[in-house]
């Protein structure tokens, strides 16, 4: 007797192959839509394979859990990816030296700004201090600002949530603010971006060009860093 489709579904969803499959094929099709668009900020590749995912989990009412689980190398890979922007931030070295002291303010207005306007407006909407805590590093990567908030015991799952959005809505607005200030240093424009918007920032970022890439990067680690000092520092002090 032939098992039927939701028996197969079922056995499938327990494999790693079939999300990681699911996974790159969405990035696939959305990075084709991205080239299509005349690589248009809207269409995001990263927003729209999220989409395409999350349509695909709520259509087979497949729990986020089990997707995640399988998706795991994928996760994994992460890692490597991070390590491996050792290369370009190596080629562009010597410009970085010279750029130290812009940075380092760039870096602290930044991740100051990025704290303190999410927790005002978390604050405005009567939002509680669990929820403050969850929004304040939504600028800095993901696994430090998941480990910071459950530190100080905010809301992790909203945390998740906030620098998600954050990483997307700074990809996509960045060309358009910085071209309205008339900035068109891509190293600028890629420091910028890794400070405000993370991983899905630095993405974007390398697809502009080397140097873009590179000092996202660099924003990127370094505003992870900062947000993991300011904040503990920031609640330690308003107590």
């Amino acid at each position: 007797m032939m098992p039927s489709f939701a028996e197969i579904w079922a056995y499938l969803t327990i494999s790693p192959i079939l999300w990681v499959t699911v996974t790159l094929l969405a990035y696939q099709a959305a990075y084709a839509i991205y080239r299509l668009s005349g690589a248009n900020p809207i269409a995001n590749p990263i927003l729209i394979s999220v989409m395409f995912i999350v349509s695909l989990l709520l259509f087979t009412g497949t729990p986020y859990r089990t997707y995640l689980d399988g998706a795991e190398l994928v996760n994994f890979l992460i890692g490597p990816a991070i390590v491996a922007m050792a290369v370009p931030l190596y080629a562009h070295l010597a410009r970085m030296k010279t750029m130290l002291v812009p940075l380092t303010v760039a870096l602290l207005i930044g991740s100051l700004t990025a704290i303190s306007s999410a927790v005002a407006i978390g604050w405005l909407s009567g939002g509680s201090n669990e929820i403050l805590l969850a929004l304040a590093p939504k600028s800095a990567t993901m696994p430090i600002a998941m480990g910071i908030v459950e530190k100080l015991g905010g809301f992790s799952s909203l945390t998740s949530v906030t620098v998600t959005v954050t990483g997307i809505a700074g990809a996509i607005m960045s060309r358009g603010l910085l071209n309205l200030m008339r900035i068109d240093d891509d190293a600028i424009h890629g420091f910028a971006l890794g400070i405000t918007a993370h991983g899905i920032g630095t993405a974007r970022a390398l697809q502009m060009s080397e140097s873009a890439g590179a000092f996202a990067a660099l924003g990127m680690g370094l505003n992870g860093v900062a947000t993991s000092v300011l904040l503990p520092l920031i609640v330690h002090l308003s107590v």
